[in-house]
């Protein structure tokens, strides 16, 4: 843990909820898109259910409950979120002051597919950050809370997973960090966590730290 402080190989961050405050326009999109389609889910079920968890997880959540989502579901809330995200979207408060002072790489591994991660930090001006360094759970074969994308991403980023440090908002991502053996700090300054204790549920996944702001970020 204070060699992951002092000098980390690579610190990779969640982009939904830690870098971009999405994950209420997201699921409030979730919601609204799904009762198109007589699928009853509040923002709040939303939330609980598939924070942190890919588009997958949604079909797979309502096939283990005997419906189908149809074939027009996902083109729609794809639709929705970019189009939300595009006159919406702002980035975490401060977040671009840190990404400016590390020092350490950085990456990107979020369970958002690449446009929609691609389209979060361009609206938001984080893209110069991270020069094309993003990883989607489309290129795994197991998203989040499985290991796969982290270690993918250290791989790719020639990264030892052990003194590497995750940076995350979900209780699947904290899980996914910690399976890939990596340092994890909870993050719980989005707007999903105003009225939720975000420091219990991330400290209860497993968290080495919880911090609330970024500017938080430097105090070890």
């Amino acid at each position: 843990m204070d060699q992951i402080r002092s000098k980390p190989v690579l610190i990779i961050f969640d982009c939904d909820g830690v870098l971009v405050d999405s994950e209420l326009l997201s699921c409030r999109c979730l919601s609204e898109v799904l009762a198109e389609f007589d699928f009853e889910l509040s923002l709040e079920q939303a939330l609980e259910l598939f924070l942190g968890r890919s588009t997958a997880a949604i079909g797979q959540y309502y096939r283990e409950r005997g419906r189908t989502l149809p074939d027009e579901f996902l083109p729609r809330l794809k639709a929705r979120v970019l189009e939300t995200f595009a006159k919406s979207l702002q980035p975490i408060p401060e977040v671009a002051t840190v990404l400016s002072a590390l020092k350490a790489p950085r990456c990107v591994a979020s369970s958002s597919d690449l446009d929609r991660v691609s389209l979060s930090l361009d609206v938001t001006g984080l893209a110069s950050h991270f020069d094309g360094r993003l990883y989607t759970a489309q290129m795994v074969k197991h998203g989040k809370p499985a290991p796969d994308l982290f270690l993918h991403a250290a791989e790719m980023m020639r990264a030892d997973p052990s003194r590497t440090l995750v940076i995350e908002d979900s209780v699947s991502g904290v899980q996914a960090g910690k399976a890939a053996g990596m340092t994890v700090w909870g993050f719980v300054g989005g707007g999903h966590y105003r009225s939720r204790d975000g420091r219990a549920i991330l400290s209860a996944a497993g968290a080495d730290r919880v911090f609330a702001r970024m500017s938080d970020f430097w105090e070890m």
